[in-house]
């Protein structure tokens, strides 16, 4: 049997082409949404806020600043998303360090 005939097979789990990626808890989602969050408030700072274009040499500085951030944000979502982290079915044990010494006890009592 070829193969390109076994990978076509049908996998009697069903669970063959499926993947297990780390979905929400992909570190590129928590900074997108920080970043996210800081150029939300950036962003409505620059245009209702105080603009104070006499400190920053005429630009809105919280106004670039707040888009700059949501383009950020914006690319780690697509990021995460275009290209997942894929977790591994079976990982496994780490074995004790015989080098590194044993944690030591607190004394209990009197």
């Amino acid at each position: 049997m070829s193969d390109q005939h076994r990978l076509d097979a049908p996998d009697p789990d069903g669970k063959r082409g499926e993947k297990h990626t780390a979905g929400a808890f992909d570190i590129r989602n928590f900074i997108g949404a920080l970043l996210g969050l800081y150029g939300l408030i950036l962003l409505v700072m620059g245009i209702f806020g105080d603009q104070a274009l006499q400190k920053t040499g005429g630009v809105n500085a919280n106004l670039w600043a707040g888009i700059v951030l949501l383009l950020m944000s914006a690319f780690f979502f697509v990021w995460a998303r275009i290209k997942p982290i894929v977790v591994p079915e079976h990982v496994e044990p780490v074995d004790d360090d015989p080098v590194r010494p044993a944690p030591k006890r607190r004394p209990t009592g009197s």
